[in-house]
């Protein structure tokens, strides 16, 4: 009789790279539903629950859900603007918090962008802000970009922020105007 160790099984090269492709594959496999929810459900609220079913490891321990929400918070989103550079993404950033439009920008510096403008495709190096904020502030965010930015056409994406942490949502609406 062979026994096989794990040590023996996993010795050979071949066996390796197929092992670490294996495991890739295991991991984008998983992650689908999470990514690319639309191939599993149209309703965000059964999103939650099937990505939630397969994945009881993560915790929903101090997080809610917004559909579950209460008084404490409001309907919040994530808004991508892009700016031209480091200089033009502090200002705004602090414009924007100040006005208390939201309540925190992240600025991503170093991203490149590639886009089509007036018929040509163009590259910019830029940074990317990443803000925080209630959905009924959006119109007036976006203007607040508008008039303060740059760019002819700013960006300004809103994505809708399907639940969190609590106390951070708490935060997120005591920190922003009404």
């Amino acid at each position: 009789m062979t026994i096989f160790t794990l040590a023996s099984i996993t010795s050979s090269p071949a066996v390796r790279r197929r092992l670490t492709l294996l495991g890739a594959l295991c991991m984008l496999t998983s992650l689908l539903p999470i990514v690319y929810p639309s191939l599993f459900t149209s309703s965000i609220n059964a999103q939650s629950q099937l990505r939630y079913s397969l994945y009881p490891q993560i915790s929903r321990v101090g997080s809610i859900r917004m559909e579950a929400a209460n008084d404490k918070i409001v309907p919040s989103i994530v808004v991508y603007v892009t700016v031209p550079n480091k200089d033009a993404g502090k200002k705004l950033a602090g414009s924007i918090v100040k006005e208390k439009l939201a309540a925190c920008v992240n600025r991503v510096p170093g991203i490149e962008s590639v886009y089509l403008w007036q018929g040509e495709i163009q590259t910019d190096s830029e940074e990317l802000l990443i803000i925080k904020t209630r959905e009924s502030l959006l119109d007036a965010l976006t203007e607040h970009v508008k008039a303060n930015h740059e760019y002819e056409v700013a960006e300004v994406i809103a994505l809708p922020i399907t639940g969190g942490s609590l106390p951070y949502l708490e935060w997120l609406k005591n920190s922003t105007r009404d």
